[in-house]
């Protein structure tokens, strides 16, 4: 399912950042732009309606609907490597490449699999300013969001993510990779934030990789439709020797090391960011 206008203009984004090294850009063109106080606006509001009967109902709304796309969106997806997550993990951040809005059913998908209730997802606050039933699904579907705002990442953001992580024992997925680049078969240099949290929690990360594999049939003009196998690379554990610098950097190493060599296995290639329209899945034009 191809979401989003204006693709061959994403896409020439994507090639244009991918070959400079900015890897954390946005390239989406619609995206809605949010000043510093409506951003602010948007974490006020969840801080203080969360634990509402109001914002639970329509929670509990917006992951019924996350989990019926989940159903059919990953008819067909495959999940190797299962046996590396232990039974008794309990609280867990999950990483994994962010290519699509609609590629976080993967790891519902992985989550349900393994039994677990509650998949908190990390989301930037301008997708919760998104309208019609993304929007909501955005805003309700067991989301938390994140913004560049100091004093709520160190203590609003960082309490919310003890609470589910430590006391609750969620998983919760966080994009090291920050924005969607569209159908980008390749995983990009991390940001630190997963492993700071990771580290400063003590909670292991679940390392994921999503690979996409074109399928005969079309989905538009532009694009065959596609098809996920997700890749359980391994569990990585803050270590208890180390300060939470230390942990960051080598866990964000380490996820990013084992993305590349997980990449370079299934798809038969180098890693490298010289741009190639095949790294774009499903697309059938060229640049």
């Amino acid at each position: 399912m191809i979401i989003g206008d204006n693709r061959r203009a994403v896409i020439e984004e994507i090639k244009s950042f991918a070959e400079s090294g900015q890897f954390h850009n946005k390239v989406e063109l619609n995206d809605p732009v949010l000043t510093p106080e409506q951003s602010r606006k948007i974490t006020d509001a969840y801080l203080e309606n969360r634990s509402s009967l109001t914002f639970k109902a329509k929670t509990a709304f917006g992951v019924f609907l996350a989990k019926t796309a989940t159903k059919i969106i990953n008819k067909n997806t495959e999940i190797i490597g299962l046996e590396k997550i232990p039974k008794d993990l309990g609280g867990v951040l999950i990483t994994s490449n962010h290519f699509s809005p609609l590629e976080n059913t993967v790891i519902r998908h992985l989550t349900n699999t393994l039994g677990r209730r509650k998949l908190g997802i990390i989301s930037q606050t301008s997708n919760f300013a998104m309208t019609g039933i993304i929007g909501y699904i955005m805003n309700y579907a067991d989301t938390i969001p994140i913004s560049t705002d100091p004093r709520y990442l160190a203590r609003d953001f960082l309490s919310v993510l003890k609470e589910r992580l430590v006391n609750k024992k969620h998983a919760i997925l966080l994009y090291p990779e920050q924005e969607m680049w569209f159908n980008y078969r390749k995983p990009r240099p991390p940001k630190n934030g997963a492993y700071f949290y990771a580290a400063k929690l003590n909670v292991p990360i679940i390392s994921c990789f999503v690979e996409i594999v074109d399928m005969d049939e079309d989905d538009t003009a532009e694009f065959k439709k596609v098809k996920y196998i997700l890749h359980i690379l391994d569990v990585l554990y803050p270590d208890q020797s180390k300060t939470v610098k230390e942990n960051t950097e080598a866990l964000g190493v380490t996820d990013y090391t084992l993305k590349k060599n997980c990449y370079e296995s299934v798809y038969g290639k180098e890693l490298t960011y010289t741009f190639d329209s095949s790294d774009i899945a499903g697309w059938k034009e060229t640049l």
